[in-house]
């Protein structure tokens, strides 16, 4: 097999492995805990997540950055990630208990709280630890550490919640045991254990974190926008309609990572995207097969919608139809920022996302605090919809603007679309 099928291999099937225990997962909370305890546990964890995404204040891109080029000594990136890992750990810890504790309606159980929060740390600890794999462009290992502790959330699932049944209990330590396992593996592989120190460098210190914060900003605006309506229901609504729209939306989370499975296929081996327009060109064409992709995938579950819920989740679940199907218009356009998003983070203007978000989330909190009193999980999926819709409207419009390439051009499709499917099957059909 030839090293080129190996890359698509290597980033799929990790992509796959993703999609399958994060589904198997979902699924199992479902049928064994119903929607009440899946809305307490969509809660309590929407904190965690945003603040996962903040804590994290792209230190795993900043640090790929810095060991790829070499700028400092790996020694002084790795005691510069521990003692920034040390701080955003405390900070995050700290933050993430006083919002479920005093903010949402599932904080009046302690033990629950702490259960929710006790991920934080380990996980962002890995996430800032990829960053030293990507640099060195080491991707085998930089798949394990993103699929193996959802693989092993799986299976502490049915350990916890089928065989011995903890119900909600069960579903956040099992959480919590994945990150925690991949924490203590990656101290002794990557010689990190060595790496705790107080004496600071502030230089490599605040290098990384400069270039981290604004993209750690961006995807704090991104995720909002993902989360308020889950937040909004939580305050607004019963923790049944949570649990009823957590899993309409966890369906449709998979279907973005069509655009990250194509994109292997698009970027390989291309040797037209050396400069900075070229390779814009290039996500464009990924776009375009991705609306294809996602929208073909969005139709079928659309009319499907009843079946999928029914035989993921069960009857218990059947509300969520509706939920699946207000979502898809919003899904399907919302991939035009999904995938757009790459290309201006990559030539280090994450910010213009902001542009898009801010006015897509005060619209979703409007609408939601409008909609969600006389509709519940159903209003929500609504907002949800025209935000989504009203922030890949806008990104488009400014990432047409910042590349200089005519929105009628991005997207507009051709014969030479298609060529990279095409050779890739030619080459599996060779093998």
């Amino acid at each position: 097999m030839s090293s080129f099928i190996k890359d698509i291999f290597s980033v799929g099937i990790s992509k796959i492995a993703i999609i399958v225990f994060s589904l198997g997962a979902t699924i199992i909370t479902a049928r064994w805990l119903g929607p009440e305890a899946n809305g307490i546990i969509a809660a309590l964890t929407v904190y965690p997540s945003l603040f996962l995404t903040f804590g994290s204040l792209g230190i795993s891109q900043s640090v790929a950055h810095f060991v790829g080029k070499g700028q400092f000594l790996e020694k002084e990136i790795k005691t510069s990630i521990t003692q920034i890992w040390g701080f955003t750990s405390v900070l995050s810890l700290i933050i993430c208990f006083f919002l479920i504790r005093y903010f949402s309606n599932s904080g009046e159980n302690l033990y629950w709280v702490i259960l929710a929060i006790m991920p934080i740390p380990f996980t962002l600890f890995n996430k800032y630890n990829t960053g030293v794999f990507l640099g060195k462009n080491q991707i085998s290992a930089y798949n394990k550490i993103n699929w193996s502790p959802i693989a092993i959330g799986f299976f502490a699932i049915i350990l916890l919640v089928i065989i011995f049944p903890l119900h909600i209990n069960g579903v956040l330590l099992a959480a919590a045991i994945g990150p925690v396992f991949m924490f203590f593996l990656l101290l002794l592989r990557n010689n990190f254990i060595q790496s705790f120190s107080f004496k600071i460098n502030w230089k490599v210190v605040k290098s990384l974190f400069s270039l981290g914060i604004v993209y750690a900003l961006s995807l704090l605006v991104i995720n909002l926008n993902y989360k308020t309506d889950i937040i909004l229901l939580d305050k607004l609504s019963s923790p049944f309609q949570l649990g009823i729209y957590s899993k309409g939306v966890a369906i449709t989370n998979f279907l973005w990572e069509i655009p990250m499975l194509l994109s292997t296929i698009v970027f390989a081996r291309s040797a037209n995207a050396k400069n900075g327009l070229q390779f814009s060109y290039k996500i464009a064409q990924l776009l375009r097969l991705s609306i294809i992709a996602v929208g073909i995938a969005s139709i079928l579950l659309v009319i499907l919608a009843r079946y999928v819920i029914l035989i993921m989740y069960g009857q218990e679940f059947i509300k969520s139809t509706e939920v699946l199907q207000y979502l898809m218009p919003g899904v399907l356009l919302l991939t035009i920022f999904k995938v757009l998003n790459g290309d201006l983070a990559g030539k280090g203007k994450p910010w213009v996302s902001m542009k898009a978000m801010l006015p897509a989330i005060l619209a979703n909190i409007i609408l939601n605090i409008i909609l969600i009193p006389k509709h519940g999980a159903n209003g929500s999926a609504i907002s949800s919809t025209i935000s989504y819709s009203l922030a890949a409207l806008l990104f488009l419009y400014f990432y047409s603007k910042e590349v200089d390439i005519p929105i009628k051009e991005i997207l507009h499709y051709s014969k030479a679309d298609f060529i990279p499917i095409k050779s890739v099957l030619k080459k599996f059909i060779k093998q």
